[in-house]
């Protein structure tokens, strides 16, 4: 675990959602009722606050960014609300989830210099992106409620696989059910070299060492550092 006093390995990858410009709250995945972020840790939920907000409650040497425009409706990714976010966070790596699923759309991003796209099976119709960015990207392995999102290739064949997968359980994002450390361990059987990172439901420090026993790089997080179960 990244940050200081920490006793595990598992790294913490703080999570920004966004939506309309602003910073959104995420409740069990269901993206059409997330609303503007309300948090202690920043004035309001414009993206470059939260982001200094994250950091402060938890240094971190990454961001995960999910644009939930991009990712729902196709709109291209906010590069204004990137740009301010990594103004804010100089040194800060950006994983930017934006719904990328065509050459032109990921090539257009890597131009700007924003930071690594994600590419979520969710958009991915078949492997085909996924092999040709290979380690430039990152991969998000996404379900809902035990179902698999995307092109089943993605899910069954770890030779498909980039260095960095995301374990993205969509239905426990925001919820603080718990992560899903058997769908996390049953990918690390497949892939041991692969460095996963849960996403969805992490409760606070308690889940960190299962986290790593099930053979987690890292995980993602949002709620649990707004609502301070989770601190440096």
């Amino acid at each position: 675990m990244s940050g200081p006093g920490s006793s595990t390995r598992t790294e913490v990858v703080p999570v920004l959602d966004l939506r309309g410009g602003v910073v959104v709250r995420a409740r069990a995945g269901d993206r059409e009722r997330y609303a503007p972020i309300v948090t202690p840790l920043s004035p309001g939920p414009a993206p470059a606050d939260v982001a200094r907000g994250l950091l402060g409650a938890w240094p971190a040497r990454r961001l995960y960014v999910a644009d939930l425009d991009a990712i729902m409706d196709g709109t291209p990714p906010d590069l204004g609300a990137l740009r301010a976010i990594t103004a804010a966070c100089p040194g800060v790596e950006l994983w930017v989830d934006a719904g990328f699923s065509t050459d032109g759309g990921v090539d257009s991003f890597l131009i700007t210099g924003l930071g690594r796209p994600v590419l979520g099976s969710e958009s991915q119709p078949d492997a085909a992106l996924v092999r040709r960015l290979g380690a430039s990207a990152v991969l998000s392995l996404d379900s809902r409620d035990g179902v698999r999102l995307g092109a089943p290739e993605l899910h069954e064949d770890p030779s498909t696989w980039p260095p960095e997968v995301i374990v993205m359980t969509l239905s426990r994002v925001g919820s603080g059910a718990g992560p899903d450390l058997a769908g996390l361990a049953a990918l690390k059987a497949l892939a041991p070299r692969t460095a996963f990172y849960a996403a969805g439901g992490l409760r606070g420090p308690e889940d960190l060492p299962a986290l790593a026993a099930a053979g987690a790089a890292g995980v993602l997080v949002a709620s649990a550092i707004h609502d301070g179960r989770l601190r440096a």
